[in-house]
Formats: structure tokens, sequence, C-alpha cells
């Protein structure tokens, strides 16, 4: 039943048109709309050690915001997004900058108080985009992170990709009820609730669950911890469920990606991936909750305890592509030292 569901999912994205062949048409269009001093503000080459400056704070960034942008600059940068992300993976990216509303309200800011603004999301452009070259480009900001590498017109990677959530479910106000990460959330309550007592004691390795994502923004995204319960411990609709989440994180993006991380699941082995869980098994505001899902050639984190558990983080990184990896490295300074 695993290969059916993944073959389904592969059909699935097949399917839809190959957006991100777009990316160095669309990224071009961005570049072009820009001025000199905002091409100095988002320009860098593609082996800066900036490529690898993530995070998922509220900080100073490079790049430039939405909130320097003029009306064409940011049609053109949405159409540079919608070339590498899943329309549902756009629209929660939509949904957590308008978050940053509630926010400025729940923490009674003033009018010109920025620390909470929807605008300040910043895209990063890295190395040359053309047919030929390897370049990247990444989108961020506040419980966003977005960073893609590109080779010619192959989407390699798009990891560290990162979405939270704060609140996780809006309490009050006009976007009463709101839960932008609502799947992240349920399918991973569903996975474990499918467990039985012997399944659980090998899933749920501790009571307490982690401040944050254990991966945090580091650079090389290290899990030593191997416990948890492995996939042919579990039924054949328990293991339906672990892909089903597994492939909720994958299609953040497009075929391209998608596609090939998929078939890297399957080659690394089913019976190598994991689930484990830390913290309250039931969900809600207060009851702080971790989940991980892993196997030879990727992460997926998820963490909400922050903000009496209503303050979600959640990450899918690739351990052989993140930021590129270091193959897509070494061709890009072999190339450029011919």
């Amino acid at each position: 039943m695993q290969k059916i569901l993944f073959v389904v999912g592969l059909c699935f994205i097949i399917m839809q048109p190959a957006r991100s062949q777009q990316a160095v048409t669309a990224a071009n269009q961005f570049i072009h709309t820009l001025t000199d001093d905002q091409k100095t503000e988002t320009l860098f080459p593609f082996d800066i050690d900036e490529r690898y400056n993530f995070h998922f704070i509220p900080r100073e960034r490079k790049g430039i915001t939405f909130n320097e942008m003029n009306e064409a600059q940011k049609k053109t940068a949405i159409a540079l997004m919608k070339t590498c992300l899943s329309e549902q993976a756009f629209q929660k990216t939509q949904d957590i900058m308008s978050l940053d509303i509630v926010l400025k309200e729940l923490e009674k800011r003033k009018p010109d108080d920025h620390f909470r603004d929807p605008g300040n999301y910043h895209i990063s452009i890295f190395g040359i985009p053309s047919a030929t070259t390897i370049w990247g480009w990444r989108f961020e900001g506040h419980h966003i992170s977005f960073n893609f590498s590109i080779d010619k017109q192959k989407l390699v990677s798009g990891t560290p990709g990162f979405l939270g959530s704060n609140p996780a479910i809006v309490l009050d106000g006009p976007q009463k009820g709101k839960q932008v990460l609502k799947d992240e959330t349920d399918m991973g309550f569903a996975l474990l609730h499918s467990l039985d007592k012997r399944q659980i004691q090998k899933a749920i390795y501790d009571t307490g669950a982690p401040k944050d994502i254990i991966t945090f923004n580091n650079r090389s995204a290290v899990m030593e911890n191997k416990d948890g319960i492995r996939y042919n411990e579990l039924t054949p609709a328990q293991q339906q469920l672990m892909l089903q989440l597994i492939n909720l994180y994958i299609h953040r993006f497009t075929k391209l990606f998608a596609d090939n991380m998929l078939k890297e699941i399957q080659q690394a082995g089913m019976e190598n991936l994991r689930f484990a869980w830390l913290g309250h098994t039931e969900p809600g505001v207060g009851n702080p909750h971790y989940y991980r899902l892993q196997g030879p050639t990727f992460i997926i984190e998820y963490d909400n305890t922050q903000n009496n558990a209503n303050h979600v983080h959640s990450v899918i990184r690739d351990l052989k592509h993140d930021f590129g990896g270091d193959e897509l490295l070494e061709h890009y300074k072999t190339s450029h030292t011919n």
C-alpha cells in the first residue's frame, strides 16, 4: 500500500505545470523591475555565506522587502514565489504574513512600530538566473523561510522550508478561529491517536516537549536521536497516515522538487522511516506537544509549545540537498574557475 500512496502522489504532481522551469523567467522579470539601489540590496553571489543565513524570527535581513516594492515589483515577486511553491503553501505564506497584524494588535504596539509588519518579508537572489547557470533565491521573514537552489532550470532544493504560526489558533478578533497550520496539527494527532498502547510507548520517548524545533536554524540538520516508532512497526492503515503527513510537508513545493524528494525517500528504504512524539497527546491551547518524522534523507519537525502552546513552528530539511547541497556548490565553484 505504501507504494500506491507515493505513486498517487507522484501522479498528482506530474499533472501539475512544471512551474519551477519558469523560475528563471520570473526571477529575471523581478530583477528587471528593481532600481540600481534595490539590486545592490537584493542580488548576491551564489557562493556567499549569506545564503546560509536563514532564520524565522523577526530580525534584520538582507534583501528587498515587500514594503519597499511598488505594485509592479510585488506582482513579479509573487509570480516568482508561485514558480517554486505549491498553491497551498503559497496561500499559507500569505496567511502567515497577515498574522503579524493580529500580533501587532495583541501586543498593543504603536502604529509606527514595525516589529510586527506583514510587509517586512524579504526576497534575495543568489547568482545569475539563466537557463545555463546555478543560482538560488530566498523568501524569508517572521515565521517563513524558503531557500531555493536551481541548477539551470531544475529546482534542486527548497529547503530549509519553514512555516510557523503565532497564534496557532486566533482566539479573538476579526480572524477568530483562523488556524493556518491546521493540517500539520490535525494529521500529526491523527497518526498519534491511531497507535495502540504498545506502539505509543515506542513513539513517545519523553513526556516533555522541547521549547522549539531541535534543528532550529542550524546550517546542517543533524539529528542523533533515533527514537520513535519505525514504519514497519505500523499497520498498513497507520503507514498510510505517516506517508500522508510526509506528503503534506513535501508538497509545500512544486513538482521537480517534490518528485525527486519522494523518490529519494523510497530509495533510502521505507523501513528506515520513524515517527516520534513528545509532550501532550491531546490537542488544544495549553497542551505543549512536538512531533518528528525522519528518515535517511530528511527531517520534518513540528513544535507547539510557546505562548501557552498556541504558537507553531514547522520545518522540512533535506539532509542531502539543504541550500542546494555541497555537490551543487562545488559544481558552481568549479564552473566559475574554469
